[in-house]
This record gives C-alpha cells, sequence and structure tokens, in this order.
C-alpha cells in the first residue's frame, strides 16, 4: 500500500511540473496601447502583499505593506468561458488576453474606486484570494476571466499574497498566507466600512481559503461583527484539514447567509496534499453523499456543494470553481429562471451544470429509486 501510494504522488508531481512548464511572466501585465473593437474590457483591482522589485514586478518577496494597482485587461472576443486565452507568443487582443492599462493607486484613492456606484446602485464587492503555486500574473488574469464569464456588475479585487509560485513551495506558501492574515482582516475592515456599499463576496481558493477562513476567524475573535455581516464567505477546493476547519468554525460560529464549500471527490491536487499531510483529510474532497456530511452542515449553517459535473479545466481538476462563474446569472435568479434561494440554504448539495441548479443529493437519490 505504501509502494503504491510513493508511485501515485511521483506520478501526480511528475504531471504538475509538466503542466507548469510555460508558465505565463510579468511581461503580459505590461501595459499596451492597442485595444480592439468588440474586446470586452473588465477593470481588476488588486491588493498585495508582494514585494515590489527595482523593475516593478511583484515577486514572491514578502511586504508588510499593502501595494494597490488598478488593471484594465481586454477578453477576446472568442472568449470561452472558463479559459483564460494566454498569449502563445506577442499578445494579441484579437486571440489573448492582453493588459490595456495597469496603474499605481494609493489606499484612499483604492478604497474611492471601488466603493463608486455602478449604474446608480451601490457596489457589490468581490474578493478572490488565490490558492498555492500561483504567480502574480495567473492571479490577476484569472480574477479577470471570472468577472468577465459572471456578467456581474461588481468591482473585482484580487488579494495577492506571496506565493512562490512554484510546485517546491508548499511550506513557504503556507508561511505566507500567515504573513499576509492581517493584511487581508484589514482589507475587509476597509470595504465593510461604507455602509451605502452592497454585500461582499470572499472566495478563497485552495490555500487561500485556509487564509479567508482565518481572516474571518480573527475578524470575530476581535469583536468585529458587522464586518463578518456584510460577508459573503465562499471556500473553493480549500486545501484545509477538516479538523482544523471544525476548530475554525466554532470560534467563527454560523454566518448567514450560510458559508459556500465548493468540493470535487477527485481534486487530485487536493489528494496530494492529503498523502504529504500522511492521510489528513482536505476539506474540498469530502463527500456531500455522506450522510453524516449532510447532518453536520445543516449543524453548522453550512453549505457545501459537489461541482465535480463542471469540466476540470486542469488535468489536476482543482480549479473546477472558474467554471462556475458562467453559471451564475442563471444560479442567481438573475436570467428569471434559477433559484436564489438554493444560493441561501445550509446543507449538502450536487451541482448540475446542465440545469445549472443545485439538488440535494439524497433528494436525486429518492427520485433514481423512485423511477423519476
Amino acid at each position: 500500500m505504501r509502494e503504491f501510494s510513493l508511485r501515485l504522488t511521483l506520478l501526480l508531481l511528475t504531471s504538475l511540473l509538466a503542466a507548469c512548464a510555460g508558465r505565463p511572466g510579468p511581461e503580459l501585465l505590461a501595459q499596451t496601447a492597442e485595444t480592439l473593437p468588440g474586446a470586452k474590457l473588465t477593470t481588476v483591482y488588486v491588493a498585495t502583499t508582494r514585494k515590489r522589485d527595482e523593475n516593478g514586478v511583484y515577486s514572491s518577496g514578502r511586504s508588510r505593506e499593502v501595494s494597490y494597482i488598478r488593471y484594465t485587461i481586454s477578453i477576446p472576443p472568442g472568449h470561452k468561458a472558463g479559459n483564460v486565452e494566454w498569449p502563445k507568443s506577442k499578445p494579441n487582443p484579437k486571440t489573448d488576453f492582453v493588459t490595456v492599462e495597469q496603474r499605481l493607486l494609493d489606499a484612499l484613492t483604492f478604497e474611492a474606486e471601488v466603493a463608486r456606484k455602478r449604474n446608480g446602485k451601490p457596489p457589490s464587492l468581490g474578493v478572490f484570494v488565490h490558492g498555492y503555486n500561483t504567480n502574480f500574473t495567473e492571479a490577476v488574469y484569472r480574477i479577470a476571466q471570472m468577472t468577465a464569464d459572471a456578467g456581474v456588475d461588481a468591482a473585482p479585487i484580487l488579494f495577492a499574497w506571496p506565493s512562490e509560485g512554484a510546485l517546491s513551495g508548499y511550506v513557504a506558501d503556507k508561511d505566507a498566507v500567515t504573513f499576509s492574515r492581517d493584511q487581508l482582516v484589514d482589507l475587509l475592515s476597509t470595504l465593510a466600512r461604507k455602509e451605502t456599499q452592497g454585500p461582499i463576496t470572499l472566495v478563497g481558493h485552495s490555500m487561500g481559503g485556509w487564509l479567508s477562513t482565518e481572516a474571518v476567524r480573527q475578524l470575530r475573535l476581535t469583536g468585529k461583527d458587522a464586518v463578518i455581516r456584510r460577508l459573503q464567505v465562499v471556500l473553493a477546493a480549500p486545501d484545509i484539514d477538516v479538523d482544523v476547519f471544525e476548530a475554525q468554525l466554532a470560534t467563527i460560529g454560523p454566518l448567514n447567509p450560510p458559508m459556500t464549500i465548493l468540493v470535487s471527490k477527485d481534486d487530485r491536487a487536493l489528494r496530494v496534499s492529503e498523502f504529504l499531510s500522511t492521510e489528513r483529510r482536505r476539506l474540498g474532497r469530502i463527500d456531500v453523499t455522506d450522510p453524516k456530511i449532510e447532518e453536520a452542515t445543516r449543524k453548522a449553517n453550512v453549505q457545501v456543494i459537489d461541482i465535480s459535473d463542471i469540466e476540470a479545466s486542469d488535468s489536476f481538476r482543482h480549479n473546477r470553481f472558474v467554471g462556475l462563474a458562467a453559471f451564475y446569472p442563471k444560479l442567481s435568479g438573475r436570467d428569471g429562471n434559477g433559484d436564489p434561494q438554493n444560493l441561501r440554504q445550509a446543507g449538502a448539495f450536487v451541482f448540475n451544470s446542465a440545469g445549472a441548479v443545485l439538488s440535494s443529493p439524497f433528494v436525486l437519490a429518492g427520485k433514481i429509486v423512485g423511477g423519476n
């Protein structure tokens, strides 16, 4: 058994190394004056604890001082939902994501811009916390992709912590998210300061899920309940030990709306994490068909959604959540067909991408047995 596990891990790590070849670099964030009629322009804001080097590149170095940047990203006309069309050579706005504008902001300007009304309405804010082994360019373009696919009229904010952006940086990345915890708490507190703003959706992916949960826990411990009441927390494929998460929840308490956890039993990256953690189960791989999970989620007022039905954009099935953005209008009821109440219910659910609906696995099982 041990030999089999070792072989499995070596195979997965080898595949990961292959997947990391030819990754995008900081040159893609260099501003270009070229735009294309018909391309969609998406503005994203960044708050980062990465250190800015002498060339203006945000590296894996750590900075206690937060930097703020605004990017305008051009999405090509032929964009496929769930994908980032990376340039294969010189960026081409006809076929690729390209950076149209990059501007440094001070803290006050950043706060004013994200609070600006959109279409005469208070803005809804979305804060995305990326995961392990993610470089700065990847994180910026990923939040641009999700924003474009969701079609939401919101102010997308990337909280970019100093990931090594390397497979070998797992332990260093764990230290980096801990290093950045106070700054994420400060960001959320700042965003929640204006009562005229809309809700704040906090999305943490993979190791960013641990950072997001820790930030909410720290908000609770410091008595910032008013900030927590503004949050809708979503953990996508969270790389969190299940026992650690239970301890975090004991401090955080029930949230309204419920915390949402996006899981997939066949997440290979989290399987490697479990192996490296001496088979400690990861939150992002729990089984929603387990009656104990159903009972536990309702008791804790947590919503767990199995998104295995979404096509994975990576060989490790760890980034499925990026494809969920395209279904947002239907799930939220914005297209007139969805049931937004499903997004506010605690319990265990299965996401059916064909109909873009959430269903209880136990209701589904009953229908199958009953022949419906």
